[in-house]
């Protein structure tokens, strides 16, 4: 966990550092879309998200 909370931590100060907002929106939606494919693959779901991609 501490790795992944110090990459964290870097990665927002080089958004923060460097001005580079527009890198945050891709950044969520690519966290939003793994999650989703990692929490319904096991589910009932998963045929109806596999059909999106």
């Amino acid at each position: 966990m501490a790795e992944r909370t110090g990459l964290l931590r870097e990665l927002w100060l080089f958004l923060r550092d460097s001005k580079k907002w527009w890198l945050l929106p891709i950044l969520v939606i690519l966290l939003a879309m793994s999650a989703l494919l990692v929490f319904a693959q096991g589910s009932a779901l998963a045929p109806f998200i596999y059909t999106i991609f």
